[in-house]
Parts: structure tokens; C-alpha cells; sequence
């Protein structure tokens, strides 16, 4: 018999079908936070510290108490007499030594001392956002300033304030890893060293969406329900819950659609508990949504790395050595796994590109009175391959190198994958050398001499720069998926990722598709639910199609498995001379078969349905790549900078979705050119913000941006069935140095040798000038 089910993916691995989900989101049909409707539900409003460090002297809450429609009005006392307890960290050791981060959980609301400006002190809810906020003008707070520091140098002057108890020094991190001796020997023989100093700015990261929730207080089931918008809800549900004094399953997580995320949804936050306790303490749903500049103030922010680094060759060029030295800016205190952003993402894969024999790293992470620091794409990557293709660059101009031989020289081959580097790393697949070439030539970097002559006519100066990119995908080792296959012909897909705008409605199917040999619409993905799935490392570190891909992979392959008996008696013929091919099973050598869905509903009839769940865990991550050429003009007279050309070859090994995977290149690439040319988060002497609005923060748009050359030069990754790499953080790594590399190197003429960013007009006139 033949199953009329048995046709075939429609959509298979590497075709591109359009995203499914754009219909919803271009129509107006998507539901986010706003979109919830609850009875009776009370709207929170937070009162945040104006002083970056001070000790709080009194609290005075009665006129707030007081005014209409407030339902409560809540500070630390409170919190502290319900048994709420601080946020600690999710990673409170280093996972390469053992050795225990020296943090201070982070208070709910501040009790006794503020330490940034927008910290939570008290928590205002009332029948109405206008009254909440008319109320929380109300609240009298009386502070004591201290001193503030807002940099890691401050942090570590020996008369600096002490910013936490328990953090001598304010050093929450510090690692030495890698052979110190041997760098220092090659250093001593080598023909050349070259030094740098640079600082990766503070960025915010600004979702569509702000951050929010709306909490509820199931009495019945005498659990938590939040609706939020976030990104990794497993690890903030645990989080949450912990803060709550409650076990993981009496607090459920549901996310609706998401408004973008890009790593400061994935992170606990102190509002998320609170929001819950305030919903249960009222016996009402309590809602709320950060204001855009409440925003700037207590969303994670992003990078502030300091760094200074020396790269030693020998007279040919070829790196003997590499010593790094960095402080980042933890802000006001160790959340999440920012201890592992250190000592593992920007730690572990210096020299996989490039061999270098020798290797070393100096380590801090350091509290400060800013906002504390989370993550954005490719954190610890970005500031790791910054400090590597910059100091090249600087390289290759002291010593009189040309920077893409320079590179090329010295890039793993092909041939010797998989290698590892000298801190033990090692990257199963690339062809550095190869990708570089490509993206050389499609970039027509031969006739930028030509067009420099152009711009020059033009009263224009124009400059080439190049970065070549890698980074680990997985982020939290764990995933899990379950597959069912429903009554009505449809096939369910459960996962503990999460979508936040990637295309996972659309590329999910098409894998379980390709495997099952089924139609991918009749693939229908369920997410965003922690009640759906017993865990989940949601989104982040360009983990989704990486884990979850894997996780289907071998889930179809116990469903092929238990099919394959059932298959059997049904065509009347042993299991083991049954094949799987394209959604059917099939006697050898004859021409008899039955599809897979006719077999799942023998299965389901006869109580044993081939519905399957599957948990994994990682023992390697994936390393996309790849290099990214960018032409600059900068104007002579006012330093605006134009980026006049962008061309990027990634290998994201096999691409599920080409057109998919583009998009999230390019939105890459955006956020990249966002840092490099014009967002920074800066604090005056005091720590006071100097930009909290898009009044003061500028964000790439359309026309600050040219049109993308994106190509793709695949080799398959070793370490999954797939063969897949991530592909959402590339533009992010490569773009802020090679744009960064292109602007000294049109200023090079002028004298200029060196630039940190972000490269407004203001600070490049300055830098044409010498007034840096």
C-alpha cells in the first residue's frame, strides 16, 4: 500500500521558503505584552535612585500611601518580611578553575545603599498607570551621596570606594590562564612587538519592545503565571522562583511574541519577582512595562571592555606571541553568567584563527557604579576578536606588512582541522584563508586604489578595512524537544528554545520536514511556555538550531525506530527488512510502503503512539566565521563617516534557510555599524547617564546604512548530524573593527594611528586634528 502522505518535503534543508510567521506580524496579528488583556489588573511603577552610589537615609511613603487609587506602595522592608531573597548570580564560579566569583546578590529593591542611578528603591501599584506614576512622585526618599566610580580604572585605585561587601577591591573576577613563561620568551626573541590599548564602548541594546510583564497569583493551583516578554524563560522562571522562595514548578513562564531581544531579555531581572509578590499579595494581576528611558537606566547593558595587548612576530610576520590584559565593566553588580562571559567566551578562542604558539590572558571583572552589565550578540567574542583584528591591523602598519597577507600568513588551514589552539580550544571546521579570499575579491579590493583617487577629487577621504570573525555557539549545554503527531495529520514540535523574531516557525518545520519526509506545513512549532517542556536554554549564543536541531535529530531517530516494527506488521514483513525513505517505510527490495503518518496512527490506535521527547547535552559548540571587507569616506571638514561599501563571506556551515539566515545577518551587520559609528552610553564624573532617550543615543537607521554583499562559504560542522553553525552574531564581531580598521586607515595619512569608537563626526574631526 502507498500513503497518500507519503509526498515528500515540500520545504526541505537549504531551500527558502518565505517566514510563515511575517503574515501575522505585517497584518497587525501578532500578540505582545500590550496585546494581554486581564481583569482587574494594577499597574507598577518603580521609584529609582537619581545618585549612583548613596546611602538611603530614610524612605517616607505615607503621602504616596495615600493618594488615590494606589493599591500598595512597597520598599525593602517589605520585601524582606515576605522572605523574598536578592538575585545571585545563575554561574557563581569560574567553570575552567572551580574558584568562586566574589559578587553581592542583587537586593530587589535597594536596602541601605544605591549603587547606579535607576536602581529600584520602591515599588508603586495602583488602579491606574497615571496614578501609579502620580504616586511615585510622591514617595519621599532622603540619600546621602558617596563617593562613584564608572570605570574599572577608578574601581581599582587603591583609594577607591568599596562598592559591595564580600568583593575586596571591587574584583568580582580575576584569571590568569594560558603559559605567561613562554610568552614571555618569545617576546624576548622576537623582530617585532607590537602594543595596543583599546576600549570596547558601553552600548545599550534598545529592543522594539521594552521590558515587562504582567504577574498572576493562581490561588487555585497556589502558583505564579507570568507573561513576559523575554527570551531564555527556563533559566528566569528558575531564577525568579529562587528570588520567590518557591520551587521551579509553582511559577510558570509564557512569552508571546517578543519584541526583539538581543541579550538583555536574557537575563533575570529584580522586577520580574516583584512583580509576581505584588500580584499575590493583592490577589490581583499586576502589570509592568519600562518606560523607553527606564530603559537606559536598568536594562543590561553591553561590552565596556578595556584591554591592552601585545602580538609578537619574527621578522617574516609570522605571531609569536600574544599577552592580553583586560578589565570589564561589570557595572553595579555580577549578574547571571557574566563570570563565564570572562573567563570562558572572551577567554577561550584567542589563536584559533591565527596560530599563535603562545598565549596569555590577565583577567578582571569589576564592579562600578553604572548600570550592571548583561550581554549583547557575541558577547565576550566581540570583545575578543576586536582586540586580535585590531592589534593585526596595527601590526601590519608598524611593521610594514600588508594587512591581508599579514592575515593570510598566519590563518589555520583548512587542512589542519581540527585544530587547537594554545589555551585548548579547538574548532572542528573552517577554511579561513579560502572565506578571506572570497570575501577579498567580491569586495573588488584590487580597485580601491582607484576608488580612493575618486574620493580624494571629492575632497574625501576613504579608507579599506577588513576583520575576520569567530565565535563558540551553544550557550547553555542543555536542550530537549518532543515531537507528537496529533489526530488531525499535524505534527507538534515542542522545544525549550525560544523564537524572538529568528524564524523558527518557518525553519523548525522545514528540519523536522526534511527528516520525517513530510510536508513542512503540516509542521506546527509550540514554544514560549515553560508548562510545555520540563527545561529549556531559550535563545542566546546563536544556540537555537544548533541544540534544537540536534535534539530533533535524534528524537526522529527513535520515532524511525519504533516505527519500524509497527511499519512491519503492517506490510507483513520483518523490522529489519524495513528502510525509512521520504516519509515512508519500504519493504526491500519490493515496491510495498506505508507513510509515516499511517504508521503513527497504528501506532496511536494501538496505545503506543510514536510521540517522543529527547534531552541532550553538548560536548563541543560550533565556530562560525568569517571575513568582512568595508570602504569608508570620511568628510574632511566635518568628520562624518559614510560607510560606502560592505562585503561579508560567513561559513555558518549548512544553512537551513539561505534567505533566513541572511536576514539575520544583516541585522547583525546593522547592530555592528550602530556601535561602531554612533551608539555609546556614556556617564559624566559623577555617574550620572549623559544619554537615558533616543534624544541623546543614536541608533542606526536606514539611511546611515549601504546595501549588503552577503555570500556564504559553507564547510560542515563536525561536532552535530546537522552540520549546522550559528549565524546571528557575525556582523557584530567583524563590523566594529574592520569599520574601525577602515577609519585609520584613511586617517593614516593625517598622521593618526590609533581610534577608539564609536566614530561620531565629533570624534573623528577631532582625531583628523590630533585632539583625541
Amino acid at each position: 500500500m502507498v500513503s497518500a502522505d507519503s509526498q515528500g518535503a515540500s520545504n526541505r534543508i537549504g531551500d527558502a521558503p518565505t517566514r510563515r510567521e511575517d503574515g501575522a506580524f505585517l497584518t497587525g496579528r501578532g500578540t505582545y505584552l500590550d496585546d494581554l488583556r486581564f481583569e482587574g489588573l494594577g499597574h507598577a511603577v518603580f521609584v529609582r535612585s537619581p545618585h549612583a552610589h548613596a546611602r538611603i537615609l530614610e524612605i517616607d511613603l505615607s503621602a504616596s500611601c495615600a493618594a488615590p487609587g494606589v493599591w500598595a506602595v512597597l520598599d525593602s522592608r517589605d520585601v524582606s518580611r515576605d522572605g523574598l531573597k536578592p538575585l545571585a548570580p545563575t554561574v557563581q564560579a569560574n567553570p575552567k578553575t572551580g574558584e568562586p566569583f566574589a559578587f553581592l546578590p542583587q537586593p530587589l529593591l535597594a536596602e541601605q545603599v544605591v549603587r547606579h542611578v535607576g536602581e529600584a528603591v520602591v515599588m508603586v501599584i495602583a488602579e491606574t498607570l497615571d496614578q501609579a506614576l502620580d504616586a511615585a512622585d510622591l514617595v519621599a526618599i532622603e540619600y546621602e551621596p558617596l563617593a562613584s566610580v564608572i570605570a574599572p580604572d577608578e574601581a581599582l585605585a587603591t583609594d577607591a570606594p568599596a562598592l559591595a561587601p564580600g568583593v575586596p577591591g571591587n574584583v568580582c573576577v580575576r584569571w590568569q590562564a594560558g603559559d605567561r613563561a613562554a610568552v614571555d620568551v618569545a617576546f624576548e626573541s622576537a623582530a617585532h612587538v607590537v602594543e595596543l590599548s583599546l576600549h570596547n564602548h558601553r552600548i545599550v541594546t534598545n529592543p522594539m519592545e521594552p521590558r515587562g510583564l504582567v504577574g498572576v497569583w493562581d490561588g487555585e493551583e497556589r502558583r505564579y503565571v507570568l507573561h513576559i516578554a523575554t527570551q531564555n524563560l527556563h533559566l528566569i522562571r528558575d531564577a525568579t522562583a529562587a528570588a520567590l522562595d518557591m520551587e521551579p514548578d509553582r511559577v510558570r513562564f509564557v512569552a508571546p511574541d517578543v519584541g526583539g531581544g538581543f541579550g538583555t531579555r536574557n537575563y533575570p531581572y529584580p522586577e520580574y519577582p516583584l512583580v509576581a509578590w505584588a500580584a499575590r499579595r493583592l490577589g490581583r494581576p499586576v502589570k509592568w512595562s519600562a518606560s523607553r528611558s527606564e530603559g537606559f537606566l536598568s536594562d543590561h547593558q553591553a561590552r565596556d571592555h578595556h584591554s591592552t595587548s601585545r602580538l609578537a612576530l619574527d621578522a617574516e610576520g609570522r605571531f609569536l606571541a600574544l599577552w592580553v590584559e583586560s578589565a570589564a565593566n561589570l557595572g553595579a553588580y555580577l549578574v547571571a553568567s557574566m563570570g563565564v562571559v570572562e573567563t570562558v567566551l572572551y577567554a577561550h578562542l584567542p589563536g584559533t584563527v591565527y596560530r599563535i604558539p603562545a598565549i596569555a590572558l590577565d583577567i578582571k571583572a569589576v564592579l562600578t557604579n553604572t548600570t550592571p552589565n548583561g550581554v549583547t550578540r557575541a558577547p565576550g567574542y566581540a570583545e575578543a576578536n576586536m582586540v586580535i583584528e585590531r592589534l593585526i591591523d596595527a601590526a601590519a602598519r608598524q611593521c610594514g606588512f600588508d594587512s591581508a597577507e599579514l592575515r593570510r600568513m598566519n590563518m589555520v588551514p583548512r587542512e589542519a582541522m581540527p585544530f587547537t589552539n594554545a589555551l585548548g580550544e579547538t574548532v572542528d571546521s573552517a577554511a579561513f584563508a579560502e572565506t578571506l579570499d572570497m570575501a577579498l575579491e567580491r569586495a573588488d579590493v584590487a580597485g580601491f586604489p582607484a576608488r580612493k583617487r575618486e574620493s580624494e577629487g571629492r575632497g574625501k577621504l576613504r579608507g579599506l578595512g577588513f576583520a575576520y570573525h569567530i565565535k563558540g555557539t551553544g550557550g547553555s549545554p542543555h536542550e530537549n524537544v518532543e515531537i507528537r503527531f496529533d489526530e488531525a495529520g499535524t505534527i507538534s514540535l515542542f522545544t525549550g528554545t525560544q523564537t524572538i523574531g529568528q524564524g523558527h516557525h518557518t525553519t523548525f518545520p522545514q528540519i523536522v520536514g526534511s527528516l520525517l519526509g513530510v510536508d513542512d506545513a503540516l509542521v506546527l512549532l509550540r514554544e514560549g511556555d515553560t508548562d510545555l517542556i520540563p527545561m529549556g536554554g531559550g535563545h542566546g549564543s546563536s544556540r537555537s538550531t544548533y541544540m534544537a536541531g540536534t535534539a530533533i535529530f535524534r528524537a526522529v531517530e527513535e520515532i524511525i525506530a519504533k516505527a519500524k516494527p509497527i511499519a512491519g506488521e503492517a506490510l507483513e514483513a520483518a523490522a529489519d527488512d524495513i528502510r525509512f525513505e521520504d516519509g515512508s517505510f519500504i519493504v526491500a527490495g519490493t515496491d510495498r510502503s506505508i507513510g509515516l503518518l499511517d504508521v503513527a496512527a497504528r501506532a496511536r490506535a494501538n496505545g503506543k503512539p510514536l510521540d517522543t521527547y529527547h534531552a541532550w547535552t553538548r560536548d563541543w559548540m560550533t565556530f562560525p566565521n568569517g571575513a568582512h571587507v568595508v570602504e569608508i569616506e570620511i568628510d574632511g571638514e566635518t568628520g562624518a563617516v559614510e560607510i560606502a561599501g560592505y562585503t561579508a563571506v560567513d561559513d555558518y556551515g549548512v544553512v537551513v534557510n539561505p534567505t533566513i539566515a541572511q536576514g539575520q545577518a544583516h541585522g547583525a551587520i546593522t547592530q555592528g555599524i550602530g556601535q561602531a559609528l554612533m551608539e555609546r552610553t556614556a556617564h559624566d564624573d559623577h555617574g550620572q547617564p549623559l544619554a537615558a532617550s533616543f534624544m541623546d543615543y543614536a541608533m542606526p537607521r536606514a539611511d546611515d546604512l549601504p546595501f549588503y554583499d552577503h555570500a556564504f562559504n559553507p564547510t560542515r560542522c563536525t561536532t552535530n548530524p546537522l552540520g549546522v553553525k550559528g549565524c546571528g552574531e557575525a556582523g557584530v564581531v567583524a563590523g566594529p573593527p574592520a569599520i574601525a580598521n577602515a577609519i585609520v586607515d584613511a586617517l593614516a595619512p593625517l598622521g593618526v594611528t590609533r581610534f577608539h569608537g564609536p566614530a561620531t563626526p565629533e570624534r573623528v574631526w577631532r582625531a583628523m586634528r590630533r585632539d583625541d
